[in-house]
């Protein structure tokens, strides 16, 4: 009786250190399965964080059938006849299903080649019918050419506004986060910060009424000095009116050989970026490693991510050493390249 006692305690033992071994030996399965998640999670929140879209300007030579030599005779017919400035063989309507070839599933629309089609619904029923079959979702739509929102005369600004508010609604119509706008005019650089304000925030209030955002790149003259522009959002102070900021714009005066001042883009993609509903990844030429010759992108989009910025890099290449199909793939390489890197 005593031995078949003392064999029943080693047998318990037994069983409870091999229990207990079990328990410490390693991680449970659910805390394995909780660590994989948590790595997962942690990826796709680094791969969230920036996302690329096409702006459509990147291929405005196969639109328009070459490069533009004189913009003011561009503006001109963009005004009097502006399907004839549309001379390539490529057609607007095709953009979804060309940007999804890139593995790009959000696009950005250039409202230039599209200024007869803005108010035809059934252009833009298959429009955006032709988006949803090609897993394409539009994120803005650029506005040029509707006149200065920052205009000295104040008929003629409210006139730019309210010229605007087709592009609003056709950009609620196709789903879209926000229209990209230009804060021009004439005047000192006081007259027009105060001007700006005016216009950009009466835009503002119709795109809030539509659930649009209102979005100024910096683009030429003041807007391209981020002090300026970011003095401007500074004083409008409304929650869906911000920046586009454009690695490569920030020209504040032109003269006939090209930029005559630049404002220092790192320090301007910094005075900016606090405001952005979007970037754009301007790209012109690369060096052989891939990298974008005119702008140190990693430097960049390191003052992107210490912003807080999340959301979309509009990659928008005007290059002339590439084709607009190389200068698309080589900008989003190098986008892609360094996303990992920050």
């Amino acid at each position: 009786m005593t031995h078949s006692i003392q064999m029943l305690k080693t047998i318990m033992m037994v069983f409870v250190m091999a229990f207990f071994l079990s328990c410490n030996s390693g991680p449970k399965s659910s805390d394995k399965e909780k660590t994989d998640k948590d790595i997962v999670e942690k990826s796709d929140e680094k791969e969230s964080d920036f996302k690329i879209s096409l702006a459509q300007w990147s291929l405005h030579k196969t639109y328009f059938g070459g490069p533009i030599t004189d913009w003011r005779e561009f503006a001109r017919l963009i005004k009097e006849s502006p399907d004839s400035v549309l001379k390539g063989e490529a057609d607007p309507m095709d953009f979804p299903e060309l940007a999804a070839g890139y593995g790009i599933k959000s696009i950005e629309l250039v409202n230039t080649f599209y200024f007869t089609k803005v108010e035809d619904m059934e252009y833009w029923s298959e429009f955006k019918q032709k988006c949803e079959d090609s897993g394409v979702s539009v994120g803005l739509i650029m506005c040029d050419l509707v006149g200065n929102l920052a205009d000295a005369d104040p008929q003629v600004r409210l006139k730019a506004v309210e010229d605007h508010y087709k592009w609003v609604d056709l950009a609620a119509f196709l789903g879209a986060r926000s229209i990209r706008v230009n804060a021009g005019g004439e005047g000192t650089a006081e007259e027009v910060a105060a001007n700006a304000v005016d216009g950009l925030s009466k835009l503002g209030v119709y795109g809030a009424s539509k659930g649009i955002n209102i979005i100024v790149e910096n683009h030429g003259g003041y807007s391209s000095d981020g002090s300026w522009l970011s003095g401007v959002m500074k004083k409008i102070d409304m929650e869906n009116v911000g920046t586009l900021p454009d690695f490569g714009n920030f020209c504040v005066k032109y003269g006939t050989d090209g930029c005559e001042e630049s404002y220092d883009k790192y320090k301007g993609m910094a005075e900016i970026i606090p405001f952005a509903k979007g970037v754009s990844a301007k790209s012109n030429q690369f060096d052989e490693n891939g990298n974008e010759v005119n702008s140190d992108y990693l430097r960049i989009m390191k003052i992107v991510k210490e912003s807080g910025f999340k959301g979309y890099v509009g990659i928008e290449y005007e290059g002339v050493e590439l084709s607009e199909d190389e200068g698309i793939k080589a900008t989003k390489a190098l986008l892609e390249k360094v996303f990992n890197e920050i």
